[in-house]
């Protein structure tokens, strides 16, 4: 709870060192060295997958036991701030939020230039809707990848367990690609992502039709395009949480985007039941807001729970 607290009033500031930032330097470095020694591309990123998660959770592991060795308070104190770094629900919502006020200003380049922040796309000839739905979609994504999965692995094996996830996370992020740099070198960070990811995908969709009851949005569309569109994305987890958002909001995700100049077709989740407009975005990170308070109180009870069962 101190970490999300943590987290909610401070973010990432630019100017403190990252453990995520480190753990990118660490698989870069890794497949350099992994692709020189090791011929077969698959192997070698099988490696480099072995290697950085391990290092993630050993150092992590070995910091939180040497604050603990010198004051059970210091212990304590290393534990929230590493488990704070793994959660980006401020800085998730802060992006987003400033796609919304500059569309909101009428500052269509700007609004493209802070989306290209949150997503992989290419935004620079995007229409307002497009742009919005750019920042829609990541907020969608992100509520599992930086939001709900981060605080249950916290919830079942502290910080280490936090930090091995987003060491996945970031490997996929990297290598999780099907171009031929890294169709087979990224293989393991995406089918490890995908099998990390599938227990929280699964329970954050699962929330945020609730979630849109608490928010004001469309609970009943939000479980029923979850139910009928959440198997349509390519990625077994991506596409839930985006379908039951896009049903909440009334909207339509989903579609034609560019990469590297690339076009690349997902297929549509919910429907159009409101043109997409940039204030869907604050919606979005209501939204949110919303799933992250009900899986904390799910995550932190269900551990209370077995806590008191411990003898």
């Amino acid at each position: 709870m101190a970490a999300m607290a943590l987290d909610a009033v401070l973010g990432d500031p630019r100017w403190l060192p990252h453990p995520i930032r480190a753990v990118g330097a660490l698989a870069a470095q890794m497949e350099a060295v992994t692709r020189k020694i090791i011929p077969a591309a698959r192997a070698a990123g099988i490696v480099t997958v072995i290697v950085v998660v391990g290092s993630a959770g050993a150092t992590v592991w070995l910091l939180v036991r040497a604050a603990t060795a010198i004051h059970p308070a210091l212990g304590d104190a290393a534990s929230i701030l590493l488990l704070a770094t793994t959660l980006a629900a401020r800085d998730l919502s802060g992006h987003a939020l400033d796609v919304h006020r500059a569309l909101a200003g009428g500052d269509l380049d700007g609004a493209r230039k802070k989306a290209a922040l949150m997503v992989g796309r290419d935004t620079d000839t995007l229409d307002a809707g497009e742009t919005a739905r750019a920042a829609i979609e990541s907020v969608a994504e992100n509520t599992v990848d930086g939001v709900t999965a981060p605080l249950l692995f916290a919830v079942l094996g502290g910080p280490v367990a936090a930090m091995m996830y987003k060491a996945v996370n970031t490997l996929d992020s990297m290598f999780g690609y099907k171009t031929e740099r890294y169709v087979q070198f990224g293989w393991a960070a995406a089918r490890l992502d995908d099998v990390v990811n599938y227990l929280p995908a699964r329970i954050t969709a699962a929330l945020v039709p609730l979630a849109a009851a608490l928010a004001g949005a469309r609970p009943l569309q939000a479980l029923r395009c979850l139910l009928r569109d959440g198997g349509r994305h390519p990625s077994p987890n991506s596409g839930l949480t985006e379908a039951a958002m896009a049903g909440a909001l009334g909207v339509r995700l989903g579609g034609v985007s560019s990469y590297c100049g690339v076009p690349s077709s997902k297929p549509f989740l919910g429907d159009p039941l409101e043109p997409l407009g940039k204030a869907h975005i604050r919606r979005a990170v209501a939204l949110m807001a919303a799933t992250y308070l009900l899986a904390a109180l799910l995550f932190l009870g269900l551990r209370a729970q077995v806590w008191e069962r411990l003898p």
